[in-house]
C-alpha cells in the first residue's frame, strides 16, 4: 500500500489519455477474467472491484455491497445475462473513475492506495507525464542554449 496525493485533474488526465486508459482497462479485465471466457461474473467482479478501487471489505456493510452490485449489473449488464463483458466493463470503469474524480474535487487529497488500484494507475500516469514534460522542457532549454551560443558565436565572428 502506498500513500499519494490525488486530485480531480490528475484522474481526469488519466481518463482523457484514451490509449493509456483503455490499455489499463484491458489489463484490469484480463486480470479479473481468471477463467478466460471474456465475461465477469458477479463473484469475479466483486473481488476485482475491491482491489481496483481500493475498497475495504467490511462484513457489516455486506447488504449495502450486495445492493451496489445489484445496481451495477442493472446499469451495465446490457444483455441481462448476469455477466459483464469487456465493453460493459469499460463503461463501468470509466463511469466509476469519472465519479471518483468529481468526488475528489480540485483540492489534493492524501489517500492510501493499493499497488494495482485504478487511482494508483492515475498517479503513475501523472508522474510519467510530469517526467516527460520535464524532459521536453530540458530539451527545449538545451536547444535554446545551443541557439544562443550559436548566435553569440555568430555575432562574435561578424564583429
Amino acid at each position: 500500500m502506498s500513500v499519494a496525493m490525488v486530485n480531480c485533474s490528475m484522474v481526469m488526465g488519466f481518463i482523457q489519455d484514451t490509449k493509456k486508459f483503455n490499455n489499463c482497462i484491458n489489463e484490469c479485465f484480463e486480470m479479473l477474467d481468471i477463467d478466460g471466457n471474456g465475461m465477469l461474473s458477479r463473484e469475479l467482479l466483486y473481488g476485482g472491484l475491491n482491489k481496483l478501487l481500493s475498497l475495504e471489505n467490511n462484513t457489516n456493510q455486506e447488504e449495502e455491497i450486495n445492493n451496489l452490485y445489484e445496481v451495477i449489473f442493472k446499469r451495465f449488464d446490457k444483455d441481462e445475462k448476469g455477466l459483464i463483458d469487456r465493453m460493459e466493463f469499460e463503461s463501468l470503469i470509466r463511469e466509476l473513475m469519472l465519479a471518483m474524480a468529481r468526488g475528489i474535487g480540485d483540492l489534493p487529497v492524501l489517500v492510501a492506495l493499493e499497488e494495482h488500484s485504478l487511482l494508483m494507475k492515475a498517479v503513475q500516469h501523472e508522474v510519467a507525464s510530469l517526467k516527460e514534460g520535464s524532459r521536453k522542457n530540458i530539451r527545449k532549454r538545451e536547444k535554446n542554449v545551443l541557439r544562443d551560443i550559436c548566435l553569440c558565436c555568430h555575432k562574435f565572428e561578424t564583429s
